[in-house]
């Protein structure tokens, strides 16, 4: 993690601090004044219902080693100990990330998409770190705040920083990708996350696209080659070298299907490299083959990566399965959802054996179309093979509406606890259950209850 001394801070944020606290060191950066470890330096910000300079002086007390004070702050400034004053304590965060990073001096391999962020972060760790050290976003710390403390939690020998960025709006991937001045920008995919905000998916490729501002003028572009609204980004992109990633043979690296496996898939590289990832779901080999792609830029051979691979694991509620007590296997994929990630789910599931069983919960947030995009996801069902439907929330009736003429039973909950009753009821020895929804349905207490069950 950061550790310098005031004197270096001033030559890195525009700020003012007193001449006496120059040699005092910061070890770590805290926005929690709750939490004060010693040495850190403490960040407030204004929010809509609390103002964190209020703990400024309490944080010191605790242990800070200095903190940032916003100078037009209503609040009083603490009377002793180290106060950096800065015009906005969000902007020196940022400043102080940025020069950071520069300091350090990782590659930076830069991480955003609808879909599959976080699984590709993970396995470009996994690729990666048989050979360099290596560090990533922890948790969901991919915004205006999260990933400059994700930096700042850099350890100085660190070799390679993988960043996810998420936003929700136009201008926030900007933002994030100018403080990371990334050597690797990575497109997962454009689903339909943030429609609400963005009003289509054109508006999300146009947003996510904004993940090339900061990239090095000799840097890597990497997308989905097979997303037709990205083409149009992709050639006004004239500096850094580009790398499409799909299922079609235009692209650079082209993925296919070899064989499902209970616990994994088996898929080739332009047809010459096989790789087998202990990971579900057929659209896992697309994030699979950026992380390859990387790993060769970086020079690991086609054996450390697959080597890498055999050890892979993905952050939790991520088709992580489980067995219940009883025999059946129950996938929990309830971290988030989006429509073609569950259309992605229902392959997976699809090509698993046993008694299909699908729990679905709402979308959220997709605005105006979320009737006609959750009706999408029931209409997928169609000659997928899926035996049962069960859905729960408002905008997942939708998916039930419109698909339960494509299953044996569909059978549609307004209440999770009845949900999670009928669930426990009908799993059995010979049962494959696939659990998805958005982060705010909480639908991982569903398999919660069916591996508990007794």
């Amino acid at each position: 993690m950061i550790n310098i001394t005031l004197k270096q801070l001033a030559e890195w944020v525009d700020c003012e601090i007193e001449p006496q606290y120059l040699d005092v060191e910061i070890k770590g950066v805290t926005i929690d004044s709750r939490h004060i470890q010693k040495g850190q330096l403490f960040i407030p910000f204004k929010g809509e219902n609390v103002d964190g300079h209020q703990y400024s002086e309490q944080a010191l007390n605790d242990g800070a080693s200095a903190t940032f004070f916003q100078k037009n702050s209503t609040m009083t400034a603490p009377s002793t100990g180290p106060v950096i004053y800065v015009e906005d304590t969000l902007i020196a965060l940022q400043q102080l990330a940025k020069a950071y990073l520069q300091h350090v001096a990782p590659t930076v391999i830069a991480v955003t998409g609808s879909n599959g962020k976080t699984t590709t972060k993970d396995m470009l760790e996994n690729v990666l770190s048989g050979k360099f050290r290596v560090q990533k976003t922890q948790g969901n710390y991919n915004n205006e705040i999260g990933m400059p403390l994700t930096i700042l939690e850099l350890k100085e020998d660190t070799e390679v920083s993988i960043l996810e960025m998420g936003m929700s709006g136009f201008h926030e991937i900007e933002l994030l990708s100018n403080i990371a001045q990334p050597d690797f920008a990575v497109i997962t995919n454009i689903g339909e996350s943030h429609m609400q905000d963005l009003g289509s998916r054109e508006g999300i490729a146009k947003a996510k696209f904004e993940i090339v501002t900061g990239l090095k003028a000799d840097g890597y572009f990497i997308y989905d080659g097979d997303e037709p609204l990205l083409q149009p980004h992709v050639e006004t992109l004239s500096t850094a070298h580009q790398v499409s990633v799909g299922l079609s043979p235009s692209n650079d690296m082209q993925c296919q299907m070899v064989t499902h496996h209970d616990d994994g898939i088996t898929f080739t590289v332009n047809g010459d490299v096989t790789y087998r990832i202990p990971i579900l779901g057929e659209h896992n080999m697309r994030n699979a083959t950026i992380a390859i792609t990387v790993g060769r830029i970086m020079g690991l051979t086609d054996e450390q990566i697959q080597q890498q691979f055999t050890e892979l694991k993905l952050t939790g509620m991520r088709m992580q399965k489980f067995m219940t007590p009883n025999g059946a296997i129950v996938i929990n994929d309830a971290y988030n959802a989006s429509p073609t990630s569950m259309k992605a789910a229902i392959d997976t599931l699809s090509h698993m054996k046993g008694d299909r069983i699908l729990v679905l919960g709402d979308v959220l947030e997709l605005g105006d179309q979320s009737r006609q995009l959750h009706a999408s996801v029931g209409a997928y069902l169609e000659g997928k093979g899926i035996n049962q439907l069960y859905t729960y929330g408002e905008g997942a009736m939708d998916i039930h509406e419109k698909g339960k003429s494509f299953v044996q039973e569909a059978i549609h909950f307004d209440k999770k606890d009845k949900l999670i009753r009928y669930m426990t009821s009908i799993v059995g020895q010979h049962s494959v259950v696939l659990v998805k929804a958005s982060r705010g349905m909480h639908l991982e207490e569903v398999v919660e209850a069916l591996v508990q069950a007794e």
